[in-house]
Protein backbone atom coordinates (compact mmCIF):
# COMPACT_ATOMS: atom_id res chain seq x y z
CA UNK A 1 0.00 0.00 0.00
CA UNK A 2 2.67 2.50 0.68
CA UNK A 3 4.56 1.73 -2.48
CA UNK A 4 1.24 2.23 -4.47
CA UNK A 5 0.60 5.34 -3.04
CA UNK A 6 4.05 6.67 -3.09
CA UNK A 7 3.62 6.00 -7.21
CA UNK A 8 0.04 8.10 -7.22
CA UNK A 9 2.01 11.16 -5.88
CA UNK A 10 4.60 11.07 -7.87
CA UNK A 11 2.47 10.82 -11.13
CA UNK A 12 0.19 13.91 -9.86
CA UNK A 13 3.15 15.92 -9.06
CA UNK A 14 4.74 14.97 -12.79
CA UNK A 15 1.15 16.05 -14.24
CA UNK A 16 1.03 19.37 -11.78
CA UNK A 17 4.69 20.37 -13.35
CA UNK A 18 3.77 19.78 -16.89
CA UNK A 19 0.54 22.03 -16.28
CA UNK A 20 2.20 24.32 -15.02
CA UNK A 21 5.10 24.67 -17.41
CA UNK A 22 2.84 24.43 -20.80
CA UNK A 23 0.38 27.57 -18.73
CA UNK A 24 4.09 29.49 -18.73
CA UNK A 25 5.04 28.89 -22.24
CA UNK A 26 1.55 30.22 -23.41
CA UNK A 27 1.96 33.61 -21.29
CA UNK A 28 3.07 36.50 -24.04
CA UNK A 29 6.32 38.05 -23.21
CA UNK A 30 6.27 40.96 -21.02
CA UNK A 31 8.96 44.26 -21.44
CA UNK A 32 10.74 44.47 -18.65
CA UNK A 33 9.23 46.44 -15.50
CA UNK A 34 10.08 50.32 -15.44
CA UNK A 35 10.43 52.41 -12.48
CA UNK A 36 7.11 53.98 -11.61
CA UNK A 37 7.50 57.48 -12.81
CA UNK A 38 4.90 60.85 -11.27
CA UNK A 39 2.65 61.91 -13.87
CA UNK A 40 3.56 65.38 -15.71
CA UNK A 41 7.57 64.07 -15.47
CA UNK A 42 7.75 61.78 -17.78
CA UNK A 43 4.63 59.91 -17.00
CA UNK A 44 1.21 59.35 -18.92
CA UNK A 45 -0.44 62.23 -20.06
CA UNK A 46 -3.58 63.03 -18.66
CA UNK A 47 -6.49 61.74 -19.61
CA UNK A 48 -8.31 63.28 -22.98
CA UNK A 49 -4.73 64.11 -24.36
CA UNK A 50 -2.91 62.40 -27.04
CA UNK A 51 0.14 60.77 -25.94
CA UNK A 52 2.80 62.62 -28.01
CA UNK A 53 5.90 64.29 -26.82
CA UNK A 54 5.56 67.89 -25.87
CA UNK A 55 8.69 70.57 -27.37
CA UNK A 56 10.40 72.32 -24.81
CA UNK A 57 9.20 75.74 -23.28
CA UNK A 58 10.58 77.98 -25.51
CA UNK A 59 13.63 80.21 -23.77
CA UNK A 60 13.80 83.99 -23.40
CA UNK A 61 15.69 85.77 -26.03
CA UNK A 62 19.20 85.70 -25.98
CA UNK A 63 22.34 83.70 -26.76
CA UNK A 64 21.47 80.60 -27.99
CA UNK A 65 17.36 81.65 -28.00
CA UNK A 66 15.30 83.98 -30.01
CA UNK A 67 17.53 86.48 -29.25
CA UNK A 68 20.70 84.69 -30.51
CA UNK A 69 21.86 84.12 -33.93
CA UNK A 70 19.09 83.88 -36.20
CA UNK A 71 16.75 84.75 -33.48
CA UNK A 72 14.94 87.87 -32.32
CA UNK A 73 16.28 90.37 -30.53
CA UNK A 74 15.73 90.44 -26.66
CA UNK A 75 14.52 93.22 -24.84
CA UNK A 76 17.87 93.27 -22.35
CA UNK A 77 21.06 93.91 -22.78
CA UNK A 78 22.21 90.52 -21.85
CA UNK A 79 20.34 89.12 -24.41
CA UNK A 80 21.88 91.36 -27.23
CA UNK A 81 25.72 90.66 -26.58
CA UNK A 82 27.12 88.74 -29.30
CA UNK A 83 29.40 85.62 -27.92
CA UNK A 84 32.90 87.14 -26.61
CA UNK A 85 36.16 85.69 -27.86
CA UNK A 86 37.31 82.38 -26.22
CA UNK A 87 40.92 82.89 -25.45
CA UNK A 88 39.74 86.21 -23.40
CA UNK A 89 36.84 84.42 -21.49
CA UNK A 90 39.62 81.77 -20.73
CA UNK A 91 41.84 84.62 -19.31
CA UNK A 92 39.07 86.10 -17.48
CA UNK A 93 38.22 82.56 -15.81
CA UNK A 94 41.58 82.73 -14.17
CA UNK A 95 41.88 86.40 -13.02
CA UNK A 96 38.28 86.17 -11.85
CA UNK A 97 39.19 82.94 -9.17
CA UNK A 98 42.23 84.97 -7.80
CA UNK A 99 40.82 88.63 -8.04
CA UNK A 100 36.96 88.36 -7.27
CA UNK A 101 36.19 84.67 -6.43
CA UNK A 102 36.95 85.23 -2.64
CA UNK A 103 33.98 87.87 -2.57
CA UNK A 104 32.09 86.67 -5.27
CA UNK A 105 32.19 83.26 -5.75
CA UNK A 106 34.79 80.95 -8.45
CA UNK A 107 31.10 80.45 -10.43
CA UNK A 108 29.92 83.79 -9.34
CA UNK A 109 27.13 83.36 -7.34
CA UNK A 110 28.53 84.97 -4.06
CA UNK A 111 31.43 84.07 -1.79
CA UNK A 112 31.72 83.85 1.63
CA UNK A 113 32.99 87.39 2.20
CA UNK A 114 29.48 88.43 0.86
CA UNK A 115 29.78 89.87 -2.62
CA UNK A 116 26.52 89.77 -4.51
CA UNK A 117 25.54 86.63 -6.85
CA UNK A 118 27.09 88.44 -10.42
CA UNK A 119 24.52 85.90 -12.53
CA UNK A 120 21.19 88.11 -10.72
CA UNK A 121 22.70 91.09 -10.61
CA UNK A 122 20.52 94.10 -12.27
CA UNK A 123 24.11 95.87 -13.28
CA UNK A 124 25.90 92.79 -14.76
CA UNK A 125 22.54 91.82 -16.76
CA UNK A 126 22.31 95.46 -17.99
CA UNK A 127 25.84 95.79 -18.71
CA UNK A 128 26.18 95.08 -22.61
CA UNK A 129 29.72 96.00 -23.69
CA UNK A 130 31.41 97.05 -19.96
CA UNK A 131 29.93 100.28 -19.95
CA UNK A 132 28.42 99.28 -16.56
CA UNK A 133 30.58 96.97 -14.98
CA UNK A 134 34.10 98.57 -15.94
CA UNK A 135 33.98 101.54 -14.24
CA UNK A 136 32.61 99.87 -10.80
CA UNK A 137 35.52 97.11 -10.89
CA UNK A 138 38.16 99.75 -11.96
CA UNK A 139 36.85 102.48 -9.00
CA UNK A 140 35.13 100.41 -6.51
CA UNK A 141 31.96 101.77 -4.61
CA UNK A 142 32.60 103.50 -1.86
CA UNK A 143 30.84 102.78 1.25
CA UNK A 144 30.52 99.06 0.23
CA UNK A 145 32.79 96.04 -0.15
CA UNK A 146 33.46 96.57 -3.36
CA UNK A 147 36.70 98.07 -3.37
CA UNK A 148 38.64 99.94 -6.37
CA UNK A 149 40.64 97.23 -8.55
CA UNK A 150 44.45 97.24 -9.33
CA UNK A 151 43.75 95.07 -12.15
CA UNK A 152 45.32 96.30 -15.58
CA UNK A 153 42.10 97.29 -18.22
CA UNK A 154 43.00 94.37 -20.50
CA UNK A 155 42.03 92.05 -17.65
CA UNK A 156 39.18 93.70 -16.22
CA UNK A 157 37.84 93.21 -19.75
CA UNK A 158 38.67 89.92 -19.72
CA UNK A 159 36.84 89.15 -16.32
CA UNK A 160 33.21 91.08 -17.50
CA UNK A 161 33.48 88.73 -20.85
CA UNK A 162 33.95 85.92 -18.38
CA UNK A 163 30.74 87.18 -16.17
CA UNK A 164 28.77 87.66 -19.52
CA UNK A 165 29.21 84.18 -20.89
CA UNK A 166 28.79 82.75 -17.19
CA UNK A 167 25.52 84.16 -18.22
CA UNK A 168 24.60 83.69 -21.95
CA UNK A 169 25.01 79.73 -19.84
CA UNK A 170 22.86 79.98 -17.76
CA UNK A 171 19.73 78.90 -20.22
CA UNK A 172 16.00 80.25 -19.30
CA UNK A 173 16.38 79.72 -15.63
CA UNK A 174 18.05 83.09 -14.39
CA UNK A 175 17.37 85.04 -17.81
CA UNK A 176 14.85 88.26 -17.78
CA UNK A 177 11.16 87.33 -19.37
CA UNK A 178 11.20 87.55 -22.51
CA UNK A 179 8.95 89.45 -24.31
CA UNK A 180 8.30 93.20 -24.04
CA UNK A 181 8.22 94.47 -20.90
CA UNK A 182 4.79 95.08 -19.03
CA UNK A 183 4.70 97.98 -16.95
CA UNK A 184 2.75 97.66 -13.70
CA UNK A 185 0.49 100.35 -12.50
CA UNK A 186 1.49 100.16 -8.57
CA UNK A 187 -0.41 103.65 -7.77
CA UNK A 188 -3.69 101.52 -5.98
CA UNK A 189 -2.98 103.42 -2.29
CA UNK A 190 -4.57 106.09 -0.60
CA UNK A 191 -2.24 109.46 -0.79
CA UNK A 192 -4.06 110.73 2.09
CA UNK A 193 -3.70 107.81 4.68
CA UNK A 194 -0.07 107.55 3.11
CA UNK A 195 0.43 111.20 4.33
CA UNK A 196 -0.51 110.38 7.81
CA UNK A 197 1.36 107.22 7.80
CA UNK A 198 4.55 109.09 6.72
CA UNK A 199 3.86 111.78 9.51
CA UNK A 200 3.85 108.75 12.01
CA UNK A 201 6.94 106.81 11.06
CA UNK A 202 9.02 108.57 9.35
CA UNK A 203 8.76 112.34 9.68
CA UNK A 204 11.40 112.19 12.50
CA UNK A 205 14.24 111.58 9.83
CA UNK A 206 12.81 113.51 7.00
CA UNK A 207 10.83 116.02 5.59
CA UNK A 208 8.54 116.15 2.63
CA UNK A 209 9.84 119.86 2.02
CA UNK A 210 13.44 119.16 2.96
CA UNK A 211 15.24 115.80 1.81
CA UNK A 212 12.40 114.13 -0.12
CA UNK A 213 11.62 117.34 -1.84
CA UNK A 214 11.01 116.74 -5.55
CA UNK A 215 11.57 113.07 -4.99
CA UNK A 216 9.01 111.89 -7.18
CA UNK A 217 10.58 113.88 -10.05
CA UNK A 218 14.15 112.43 -9.59
CA UNK A 219 13.36 109.35 -9.26
CA UNK A 220 11.22 108.77 -12.37
CA UNK A 221 8.79 105.84 -12.51
CA UNK A 222 6.30 104.83 -9.26
CA UNK A 223 8.02 101.57 -8.75
CA UNK A 224 11.56 103.04 -8.75
CA UNK A 225 10.44 105.30 -6.31
CA UNK A 226 8.84 102.43 -4.10
CA UNK A 227 11.95 100.52 -4.34
CA UNK A 228 13.96 103.37 -3.10
CA UNK A 229 12.25 104.64 -0.46
CA UNK A 230 11.44 101.17 0.82
CA UNK A 231 15.25 100.26 0.98
CA UNK A 232 16.23 103.30 2.27
CA UNK A 233 18.01 103.91 -0.88
CA UNK A 234 20.23 100.63 -1.17
CA UNK A 235 17.51 99.90 -4.06
CA UNK A 236 20.00 102.07 -6.23
CA UNK A 237 23.46 99.70 -5.36
CA UNK A 238 21.31 97.38 -7.76
CA UNK A 239 21.83 98.56 -11.62
CA UNK A 240 22.06 102.14 -11.66
CA UNK A 241 19.34 104.94 -11.13
CA UNK A 242 19.97 108.62 -11.29
CA UNK A 243 17.89 109.46 -8.14
CA UNK A 244 20.62 110.77 -5.63
CA UNK A 245 21.75 114.02 -6.45
CA UNK A 246 25.30 113.83 -7.95
CA UNK A 247 27.98 114.77 -4.59
CA UNK A 248 25.26 113.45 -1.75
CA UNK A 249 26.58 110.82 0.30
CA UNK A 250 25.49 107.74 0.56
CA UNK A 251 24.33 105.86 3.28
CA UNK A 252 26.78 103.78 4.59
CA UNK A 253 27.69 101.74 8.09
CA UNK A 254 30.00 102.68 10.30
CA UNK A 255 31.83 100.91 12.89
CA UNK A 256 34.15 102.01 15.63
CA UNK A 257 36.42 99.34 16.98
CA UNK A 258 37.87 100.44 20.74
CA UNK A 259 40.74 98.57 21.63
CA UNK A 260 41.72 97.36 25.00
CA UNK A 261 44.67 99.43 24.89
CA UNK A 262 42.06 102.74 24.43
CA UNK A 263 42.94 103.29 20.94
CA UNK A 264 39.61 103.96 18.61
CA UNK A 265 39.81 102.78 14.60
CA UNK A 266 36.47 104.04 12.96
CA UNK A 267 35.52 103.02 9.39
CA UNK A 268 33.06 101.53 6.82
CA UNK A 269 32.14 98.20 8.51
CA UNK A 270 32.79 95.46 5.98
CA UNK A 271 32.26 92.29 7.80
CA UNK A 272 31.24 91.81 11.49
CA UNK A 273 30.86 88.30 13.29
CA UNK A 274 31.75 86.47 16.56
CA UNK A 275 35.58 86.25 15.70
CA UNK A 276 35.82 89.29 13.56
CA UNK A 277 35.40 92.88 12.77
CA UNK A 278 37.04 94.44 9.42
CA UNK A 279 36.56 97.83 8.60
CA UNK A 280 37.97 100.35 5.54
CA UNK A 281 39.32 103.18 7.30
CA UNK A 282 41.41 105.46 4.89
CA UNK A 283 40.89 103.75 2.21
CA UNK A 284 42.52 100.21 3.71
CA UNK A 285 41.12 97.22 5.38
CA UNK A 286 41.64 96.54 8.92
CA UNK A 287 40.59 93.47 10.67
CA UNK A 288 40.18 92.74 14.32
CA UNK A 289 40.04 89.80 16.36
CA UNK A 290 37.19 89.22 18.71
CA UNK A 291 36.85 87.73 22.14
CA UNK A 292 33.55 87.96 23.50
CA UNK A 293 32.79 91.95 23.99
CA UNK A 294 36.44 92.94 23.36
CA UNK A 295 37.07 94.79 21.24
CA UNK A 296 34.23 97.07 21.99
CA UNK A 297 32.49 97.66 18.76
CA UNK A 298 30.00 100.17 18.10
CA UNK A 299 27.65 100.51 14.76
CA UNK A 300 26.19 103.45 13.37
CA UNK A 301 23.46 102.20 10.81
CA UNK A 302 21.91 104.85 9.08
CA UNK A 303 18.96 102.51 7.22
CA UNK A 304 18.61 100.93 10.83
CA UNK A 305 14.75 102.70 10.77
CA UNK A 306 14.20 101.17 7.30
CA UNK A 307 15.07 97.82 8.72
CA UNK A 308 12.66 98.16 11.50
CA UNK A 309 10.36 99.69 9.40
CA UNK A 310 10.19 96.03 7.09
CA UNK A 311 8.83 94.24 10.19
CA UNK A 312 5.82 96.28 9.97
CA UNK A 313 5.55 97.58 6.98
CA UNK A 314 1.88 95.94 5.31
CA UNK A 315 0.93 96.24 1.27
CA UNK A 316 -1.72 98.65 2.22
CA UNK A 317 0.73 101.31 4.26
CA UNK A 318 3.32 100.62 1.20
CA UNK A 319 1.08 101.58 -1.30
CA UNK A 320 -0.21 104.32 0.47
CA UNK A 321 3.25 106.63 1.38
CA UNK A 322 4.07 105.80 -2.39
CA UNK A 323 0.93 107.21 -3.67
CA UNK A 324 1.93 109.82 -1.45
CA UNK A 325 5.31 110.02 -2.10
CA UNK A 326 4.50 110.58 -6.09
CA UNK A 327 2.41 113.90 -5.29
CA UNK A 328 6.10 115.31 -4.19
CA UNK A 329 7.55 116.88 -7.33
Amino acid sequence: MRAGSAWVAVAALGMALSVSVRATSEVPSQAPAQPPVIEGHGGPPPPGQPATPQSPAPRPAGPGGPGGPGGGQGRFPAQQRPKGDPDVIQRGRGIFAGACGPCHGADARGGQLGGPNLLRSELALNDKAGELMYPVIKNGRPGTQMIASPLPDADIRAVIAFVHDLQSKIGGQGNPPPGSEVELDILVGNAQAGQAYFAAKCASCHSATGDLQGIATRAGQPKALQNLWVSGGRALARGGGAVRPIGAPRAVTTATVTLASGEKATGTLLRLDDFLVTIVQDGAQRTFRRHGDTPKVEITDPLEGHRALLTELTDADMHNVTAYLVTLK
